[in-house]
């Protein structure tokens, strides 16, 4: 099967010609032929709360599965199911459900689970954001053994300043879970020192955490001069001003992952939509709390590559945010499009808006998430 395409994302360089795809991989790249769009390797999102209506708070499996097939649709072919600070017992059940959505998933049945993404619940109460403050904790070894027993977790969001941070920090990279830090009030010696044991990202970047200041650089002033830490950025519009994009953005040239942090309401326009346990509203297509706080982002990481290129970084700069950077800090072989490789790609027009998506080389019905978005 060809693509049909002019150009492809591969090995970091765009490659005039078509793509090849056989047996659910990438056969071959550079093929002669007229054709329209530029494939890129499917999208890797490391924070999707939610998405299309599902809240994974409450999903059951088969929600969670319904909710992989709308990511699809929007670009994404692999992502981090994410979890907000909520009672232990109902994360547990969440965990359950994404564990066994992974089981049952087929094919190129929805875009691929990568592990789940624990934001909390060992987070500041200070930088609290949307995640309910009654249900956030102390570091507990304890806790953390229960929540880690209960499915396949990738990544775990955490404040360092925390009494007994360190200890989480140094079980957690023993069992090669990544650390990132986030919801926090951490000055920059303590962010330091977190990065020193282990930890390998951040989450969200500027939101949710103490100021930068010139005296007090705090836990972003620390992460940027970190050449080997992950960014997490939410290019929506919303979260960030577009200097401050770009700010992090060559600060953190080649280690920016873009997210959308998606809840539920995500496709779904404006209206009344939840987070586990918190109320959301959201207008104009911003989601917020009764208290005007921020409650993630309605927009989708496809969405997110666009405003980045908007504001003048290229193409083939900017791709590997949505796509080898996330994937190389979870440790998944995706976002690459090459031959051998699967073929999990994401066809894309000079708009930069999804044409096509492919999952393990099965085709994922696009037409449907436009003809959703028109009504």
């Amino acid at each position: 099967m060809r693509l049909g395409v002019g150009a492809a994302f591969v090995e970091g360089r765009l490659v005039p010609g078509d793509v090849s795809i056989a047996d659910g991989q990438i056969e071959a790249v550079g093929l002669g032929g007229s054709g329209r769009g530029t494939a890129l390797p499917g999208l890797v999102d490391l924070q999707v709360n939610g998405f299309g209506g599902v809240d994974l708070l409450r999903a059951d499996a088969e929600d969670v599965l319904e909710l992989g097939r709308g990511l699809a649709r929007s670009g994404v072919t692999s992502y981090q199911p994410t979890l907000i600070t909520s009672p232990p017992d109902q994360t547990r059940q969440a965990m359950r459900a994404i564990e066994e959505a992974r089981r049952r998933r087929e094919g190129g049945d929805g875009a691929r689970v990568l592990g789940t993404h624990l934001e909390g619940p060992f987070l500041s109460p200070r930088r609290a954001g949307t995640h309910p403050e009654d249900e956030l904790r102390l570091p507990d070894l304890a806790l953390l053994g229960e929540l880690l027993a209960a499915g396949e977790v990738t990544t775990m969001t955490l404040a360092p300043e925390l009494p007994g941070a360190e200890a989480l920090i140094d079980e957690l990279v023993r069992r090669g879970v990544c650390v990132s830090l986030g919801h926090s009030e951490a000055d920059a010696a303590t962010a330091h020192a977190a990065f020193a044991r282990g930890a390998r990202a951040v989450t969200h970047l500027f939101n949710a955490m103490g100021p930068f200041r010139s005296r007090e650089p705090g836990l972003a002033g620390a992460a940027l001069v970190q050449d080997d830490v992950v960014l997490g950025l939410i290019v929506d519009g919303v979260h960030l001003a577009p200097e401050t994009v770009l700010l992090a953005w060559r600060a953190g040239r080649g280690r920016v992952a873009l997210v959308s942090d998606a809840i539920a309401a995500t496709g779904c326009g404006d209206g009344s939509s939840s987070i586990g346990s918190v109320e959301v509203a959201v207008e104009a297509g911003v989601a917020r709390r009764s208290d005007g706080r921020l409650v993630g982002s309605v927009g989708t990481l496809a969405e997110g590559l666009a405003r980045l290129c908007k504001l003048g970084v290229g193409l083939e700069e900017a791709v590997p945010a949505v796509a080898s950077v996330p994937a190389r800090l979870v440790r998944r072989d995706v976002g690459r499009l090459a031959p051998g490789g699967p073929a999990d790609v994401t066809v894309v027009d000079d708009a930069l808006s999804v044409t096509a998506v492919l999952v393990g080389g099965v085709a994922v019905d696009v037409d449907i998430a436009r003809a959703q978005r028109a009504s």
